[in-house]
């Protein structure tokens, strides 16, 4: 009863909270965003656009994979045991995934549940999949070949011949044959006596040696293959013989080669003709003096399968990525051997792509335009790399330009694009969000799968908006949602950098946006706030003008001009000021067209941005309890200037608002500023119309509530409880002198209070047991009741009435949120909490729910209406000399036997074909044509007329899955029954071979041009 009295005196008559019960403070889990780990693995898949993020465990979770899709689209599988996830592989309809634990998981991307788990019993070091069969063959740690038991260490299907395989050992590698059941050739790099290797010091190059295989590749035609070694070399091999085509490492050549030159620089300056190759730090004998292992190898290739390159990660002095561009393969019949060396001897080019200094890039996955063959690497058009400290880099390829992930990666990977430093949050009406659409020229999306599930519709009027500001000084606008549908999914973003005039001391700690003025404001450790305005580029694709100095303190500077000329609309630079005053502390945007900051000196500054002008300043240890003259601008302005500081010092601004009421002993109501101090008091500052037109600021009170911080302002109306902020609509009514008796809630870390600006105290609360980290005034909607709510050290959240004050429940909170982050935590006024869960992942929570945890996505992320291309197959060139090829149906049946039930994916190829063949029978129903294979058609004319008639008829009588086995039996019976027939294929084929190589040889021979004689014994 005594606290409701004193709400009383506060000005509150009414109980706000009536109707809110605690069994009705319960949290929802509505949605997360971010990663919640370092990154350590990445797929992408081309035909269905999607993108596949494995995630460490670590203590802020376990190991997980997010596929992502286009806009929002989002789905998390996790595995079945807590582990890391080390590999990740689209596969058709599939995704594979390894972990550290070697557990292979299995999950179908039409359902995103789990297919099928195994244990093998052994280390997992090696995986190969393809899309166009149904296996994943695993390289085990024992992998056993003949006599000798060594580790496998990659995997990799022939880029043409699903039937052939590359094996890499830990000593060499080997091709595998299906069809032979046999290895064909093996290729053991050995560095000669004498030479250099890849990377090796001259005092080390005595002896023979025998470097340990990292990576083997197949070139993406299969002409060659190549194995690169711990020592920094890198082996090209003929597949055909298993000859050493060219030994090289990024920076040398001829590494294997055992003469005095080779122990000196190879470098491609130095040769005629040769491109030029990035620059290196040498040792003083002239070799690589630290190397680096590969982290990973991609040979590339354009749309065009023969015009390659090799895209490096690692394997030089830095840790970055190169790019050796070798252009189009030499034709093999017609080449010699040295033509062939100098295709990997002299590239056309060589690209060192760009990556932030002192950053490692310990992965990196190609984006490719179409197929997913060719190991994912056939006309790639961007690289995502992840460096060392698990930030996520995107570049254009092979240039190497930066991308802006903005609207090209999903909302959860901008979160470690670079990391995000600072979070705010803003509430935006509805139909203002839906009309800020950013233009902003791009390249193709890179992420353009899935389809959003259904959700519920919206829940509010406002929107929940975040901003997030990053390390580079990109700031991003999104929104977050209700964990309802989000309708504008875009983000739009603001070039701090651009705008300041400098790309380096970039650190924001304070963000503020206005909504309904589409102005954002933000504050640097540096002192500096910039301003932005969405709006339309006056002269978009022109170079922004050069960048004139800032204004000295005092004075603003316009910044108009710096603006990305690839930016058609969206948030503009508009003005800056540099009060030199230390980093800025506090900061609030105002709906009206007012921006206040507070900086760590103490001192504070209002702009009014109809000139924009700085109106006011003021120091807050000048104020005292008892002043209400006005402070004239200059003298305050000269004051504060010279008690500046570039740490807190003293007393300085942490919470500010903004609102319209009317004060202690007015008569009307005006627009106030309250600004809340690290020592506990609330200052009130009154803004005015001046007679000139413009604004004026005068100081109207203070008053000391506790002795720590403030955490948050909260101007409400005394009768209902609706936020008493200065709204559009609210100025408007003061013109015909309406008045709003209101008071403001504030919170300190120890303590709420009732204010009645700019001196009355009302009730108080004291906190026990915990500090506040952060506060607001929630509404119960619906209801039109309001309370209090906090988030507090101890890891809960707490709910209070109003005005009294009494605590209505208490909920945990620190089982999903980072309670060492609790400070950089939001309440929003719907009652939604925006914290942090680990060093890149949020959680949006709802304190008015009804115990909701977090439900799995409906997002779907497969469309069969995307069919898988066929996969690439031999020249007839290669036919017609005799290479052994067998089709992914043939490898099917050789693994899987005769027996097999058909997959899922062959009943949708079948279903598939059968469609079509139904909608051709229309077509020429229409036509009045006979189809030939229907029931009414007339007598087939060939075999396959007469089976596709015999197979719709046999469909029709004995069922779709009978249907299915009996076309499975009769592929097995029209190969030839390959049991049988597999014994007798390589004595067939190797004569059937001998006899076209005569033929061949003869041919060669009768040839006219005399040049080719020379080349017949390669």
């Amino acid at each position: 009863m005594a606290s409701f009295l004193r709400g009383k005196q506060g000005g509150i008559q009414n109980d706000l909270s009536q109707g809110i019960t605690p069994d009705m403070i319960q949290l929802d889990d509505f949605a997360r965003y971010g990663i919640n780990s370092q990154i350590s693995a990445l797929a992408y898949d081309p035909v269905q656009s999607l993108l596949a993020v494995g995630t460490s465990d670590s203590k802020f979770g376990p190991g997980l994979v997010y596929v992502f899709g286009q806009a929002r689209v989002c789905v998390t599988l996790r595995p079945p045991r807590r582990a890391s996830i080390r590999e990740l592989q689209f596969c058709a309809d599939k995704l594979v995934v390894v972990d550290n634990k070697n557990d292979v998981t299995i999950f179908g991307l039409e359902t995103g549940a789990q297919i099928a788990n195994y244990a093998p019993p052994g280390h997992v070091t090696a995986v190969a999949t393809d899309p166009s069969i149904d296996y994943v063959l695993m390289g085990m740690q024992n992998g056993e070949v003949i006599a000798r038991i060594l580790p496998i260490v990659c995997l990799q299907f022939h880029p043409k011949d699903v039937g052939t395989l590359l094996i890499g050992y830990s000593e060499g590698a080997v091709v595998y044959s299906f069809k032979q059941n046999r290895a064909l050739k093996a290729f053991h790099y050995v560095v000669p006596r004498g030479a250099p290797g890849g990377g090796r010091v001259a005092s080390a190059v005595a002896d023979e040696k025998r470097p340990r295989l990292t990576h083997a590749l197949w070139h993406p035609t299969g002409t060659f293959v190549l194995t690169a070694h711990d020592d920094g070399s890198l082996a090209f091999w003929d597949p055909k013989d298993g000859r050493l085509v060219h030994a090289r490492s990024v920076e040398n050549v001829d590494v294997n080669v055992p003469n005095d030159q080779a122990r000196h620089s190879h470098s491609l300056s130095s040769r005629p003709g040769a491109a030029t190759a990035p620059a290196v730090p040498l040792s003083p004998t002239g070799l690589a003096a630290v190397l680096d292992s590969y982290s990973r190898l991609a040979w590339c290739s354009k749309e065009n399968a023969d015009d390659t390159g090799l895209l490096i990660g690692g394997g030089a002095s830095k840790t970055g990525l190169t790019f050796l561009d070798f252009g189009p393969t030499p034709i093999y019949q017609t080449s010699n051997w040295d033509h062939l060396a100098n295709y990997f001897r002299h590239p056309k080019r060589v690209y060192a792509l760009p990556t932030p200094p002192g950053a490692a890039v310990v992965d990196h996955l190609l984006i490719p335009r179409t197929t997913p063959y060719y190991a994912g690497a056939n006309d790639p058009i961007a690289i995502l790399a992840v460096l060392g400290s698990g930030e996520l880099l995107t570049m254009s390829f092979p240039s190497g330009h930066p991308i802006s992930p903005t609207n090209q990666l999903p909302v959860h990977l901008a979160f470690i694009a670079p990391f995000v430093t600072k979070v705010a949050l803003a509430h935006v009406a509805r139909t203002r969000w839906l009309g800020l659409r950013e233009l902003r020229q791009q390249g193709p999306k890179l992420v353009k799968g899935g389809a959003e599930g259904t959700r519920p519709l919206k829940r509010y009027e406002n929107r929940n908006v975040v901003q997030t500001a990053h390390a580079d000084g990109t700031i991003r606008v999104w929104d977050a949602g209700h964990g309802d549908t989000i309708e504008n999914s875009n983000v739009i973003q603001a070039d701090l950098g651009r705008a300041v005039g400098r790309w380096d001391n970039l650190d924001v700690t304070q963000m503020s946006l206005s909504g309904a003025a589409g102005e954002l404001s933000v504050g640097l450790r540096s002192g500096e706030v910039a301003i932005f305005r969405f709006s339309r580029n006056p002269s978009p694709g022109r170079p922004a003008a050069g960048s004139d100095q800032n204004a000295p303190p005092g004075q603003m500077t316009d910044i108009s001009k710096r603006i990305d000329p690839g930016l058609k609309e969206g948030l503009l630079p508009v003005t800056l000021t540099n009060e030199q005053q230390g980093a800025v502390t506090a900061l609030k945007h105002s709906d009206v067209g007012f921006v206040t900051a507070g900086y760590a000196s103490g001192a504070i500054t209002i702009v009014d941005m109809r000139g924009p002008a700085i109106i006011h300043t003021a120091t807050l240890h000048d104020l005292s309890d008892g002043k209400s003259h006005h402070l004239r601008r200059a003298s305050t302005l000269a004051s504060s200037h010279r008690k500046r500081s570039d740490s807190h010092s003293g007393e300085y601004a942490t919470a500010m608002e903004y609102g319209v009421l009317t004060l202690e002993g007015d008569s009307y109501s005006s627009i106030l500023l309250f600004v809340g101090t690290s020592k506990g008091r609330v200052a009130t500052f009154k803004i005015l119309p001046s007679p000139s037109g413009r604004y004026s600021a005068q100081f109207a009170g203070i008053i000391s509530l506790t002795g720590d911080k403030v955490v948050s302002l909260c101007p409400i109306e005394s009768r209902t409880g609706e936020p008493a902020s200065a709204s559009g609509p609210a100025v408007a009514g003061l013109q015909s002198g309406q008045q709003v008796d209101g008071v403001v809630v504030a919170t300190t870390m120890s303590s709420a209070h009732t204010v009645k600006p700019p001196h009355s105290k009302g009730a108080s609360k004291t906190f026990d047991g915990a500090f506040c980290d952060s506060a607001n005034v929630i509404t119960y909607e619906g209801r039109g009741a309001r309370a209090l709510a906090g988030l507090f050290g101890d890891g809960t959240v707490r709910v209070y009435s109003l005005p009294a004050l009494k605590e209505i429940s208490s909920q945990r909170i620190n089982q999903t949120l980072d309670t060492s982050r609790l400070a950089d935590a939001i309440v929003s006024p719907t009652g939604d909490i925006l914290g942090w869960t680990g060093p890149s992942e949020m959680a949006l929570l709802n304190t008015l729910g009804t115990g909701h945890s977090l439900a799995p996505s409906p997002d779907r992320l497969f469309d069969p209406a995307k069919v898988m291309p066929p996969r690439p197959t031999i020249s007839n060139l290669q036919w017609i000399a005799g290479t052994q090829y067998i089709t992914p149906s043939d490898l099917d049946i050789l693994i899987g036997g005769p027996g097999r039930p058909p997959s899922k994916r062959m009943i949708s190829e079948m279903r598939a074909q059968q469609e079509a063949e139904f909608q051709r029978q229309r077509e020429l129903a229409k036509s009045g044509r006979s189809g030939g294979a229907g029931g009414g058609a007339g007598k087939p004319q060939t075999y396959r007329e007469y089976q596709q008639q015999f197979q719709t008829q046999q469909q029709q009588e004995e069922g779709y899955w009978a249907y299915m086995q009996r076309q499975i039996q009769e592929r097995t019976e029209q190969l030839g029954l390959a049991e049988s027939s597999m014994d007798r294929a390589a004595e067939d084929s190797r004569s059937w071979s001998e006899d076209i190589s005569s033929f061949v040889a003869k041919q060669k021979r009768q040839a006219a041009l005399g040049f080719l004689g020379s080349k017949l014994g390669l």
